[in-house]
């Protein structure tokens, strides 16, 4: 039985549902006028009657209960296209794809607040922008972009009760987000291309949406901020480190290349003459000396600084790359040289971990690192030197000629900054999520 109503006849249940859909033709025509942008995302959403579902979308179709639209409608007649638009921003976002292993509560806090902060620069008002802005000036305050991610992180860090989050979720709540989580037998986007469709639409929304920032302003600053952040490249950063290990020759017996049968058909024939000697000698990817350049400088938190040393220290720990016996050196540096440890095994870099403290907070330039890693080449402290991973925001002073040896930056795309690196150096951007995960 449709909410709210105890008895309804077929023929008026019917109606409704015809003046439903009127209703939101009315919302996405209002949005294909004003943010032409949007054209192919409307186009994507299908809508569907459903008798027990007030408003939600598995990423496939926008489901909506008649009555209760049509009550929401005669309450705000003009809020009526920012809802729809905020159901669009979950799918062109991806948001209900991307909840796996998050707790629910706060995931579905920080997608409504995300999707609300972009919708307030696009002019769409509704009665619940008012008690959004505090909470939305205090989370600019603390945060740099307001995208779901982010926000997600935030609440889980405040630790606030069941309670609590309810409180906060019902000045941004507009939808149901239960079909995300597989609720009611449904599968997020199983009718269609789901993610892949979304995932080209909101690339090509961007694209679009870029054009129109610069013709119309900072309107659709947010918007774009999470587009962005949403539909930058990936990287694995395990795969990216392994590219920095030094091939060497080790004594070791490479079974890939040793014929066993020959070898012993030999021993059986001749007694103690094997036909094929076995092949000593097999080349391995070590990491045997290595430097891990820090940026120091006050634009780079401590806590995603130590993230990232603990991360490469796992990836190195995990793998065939980390060598008994290394010569790694990590260096602190903001605007000149501030520590350089030598870790030569597991123990002292287990040791490195435990005591670190960043020091500096100074400027940024790129270029003392480069001059103290020459001087210790100069001294016979590296033999070959194969890489260097500069981990930094990207804000500095890179050095004019190209080193002996592979160099990489490493950024934190906390900005969702295009920095420029030299055409010598290696650019890798990754955000604090994918460093502390």
């Amino acid at each position: 039985m449709p909410h709210g109503f105890l008895s309804v006849s077929p023929e008026e249940y019917q109606k409704a549902a015809a003046l439903g859909r009127e209703v939101l033709a009315l919302a996405q025509n209002s949005l294909r006028i004003r943010l032409r942008f949007l054209d192919a995302a409307i186009n994507r959403l299908k809508t569907a009657v459903h008798s027990e579902i007030a408003f939600a979308s598995d990423g496939d179709t926008l489901y909506f209960e008649p009555f209760s639209l049509l009550t929401r409608y005669k309450k705000e007649p003009d809020a009526m296209a920012r809802d729809y638009l905020h159901v669009l921003l979950h799918c062109l976002l991806r948001h209900m794809y991307l909840h796996t292993q998050v707790e629910r509560a706060q995931w579905d806090l920080a997608c409504d607040i995300a999707v609300e902060a972009a919708i307030s620069g696009l002019g769409f008002p509704a009665d619940r922008e008012e008690s959004q802005r505090a909470i939305l000036a205090e989370l600019r305050r603390k945060l740099k972009h307001l995208t779901a991610e982010k926000i997600y992180r935030y609440y889980l860090k405040q630790d606030l009760s069941p309670g609590q989050l309810r409180e906060l979720r019902k000045h941004f709540r507009v939808d149901d987000h239960g079909l995300w989580y597989h609720e009611d037998g449904f599968d997020p986007g199983s009718a269609g291309g789901g993610e892949q469709d979304w995932t080209e639409i909101s690339r090509h929304v961007q694209g679009d949406l870029e054009t129109f920032s610069r013709i119309r302003g900072e309107e659709a600053g947010g918007l774009l901020q999470n587009l962005t952040a949403l539909n930058r490249e990936r990287y694995d950063y395990a795969a990216f480190l392994r590219k920095f290990a030094s091939r060497q020759e080790e004594m070791k017996i490479d079974d890939d290349e040793f014929d066993y049968i020959f070898y012993t058909y030999g021993l059986k024939l001749y007694e103690k003459m094997p036909l094929v000697e076995p092949l000593e000698y097999k080349e391995i990817g070590k990491i045997r000396e290595f430097v891990i350049a820090i940026d120091t400088s006050g634009s780079v938190s401590g806590e995603l600084v130590q993230a990232f040393v603990q991360k490469t220290y796992n990836i190195l720990r995990s793998t065939e790359s980390f060598a008994g016996k290394i010569n790694l050196h990590i260096i602190q540096c903001d605007q000149e040289v501030r520590e350089d440890v030598k870790i030569t095994d597991q123990s002292r870099f287990d040791e490195y971990l435990k005591n670190m403290t960043l020091k500096g907070f100074g400027g940024t330039d790129f270029r003392p690192v480069f001059d103290h890693v020459e001087r210790l080449r100069k001294a016979h402290e590296f033999t070959n030197l194969k890489g260097l991973i500069y981990f930094t925001d990207g804000l500095g002073t890179y050095p004019e000629r190209k080193p002996d040896y592979d160099t990489a930056f490493v950024f934190l795309d906390e900005d969702y900054q295009n920095p420029q690196v030299p055409p010598w150096a290696i650019k890798l951007v990754l955000d604090g999520e994918e460093i502390q995960r």
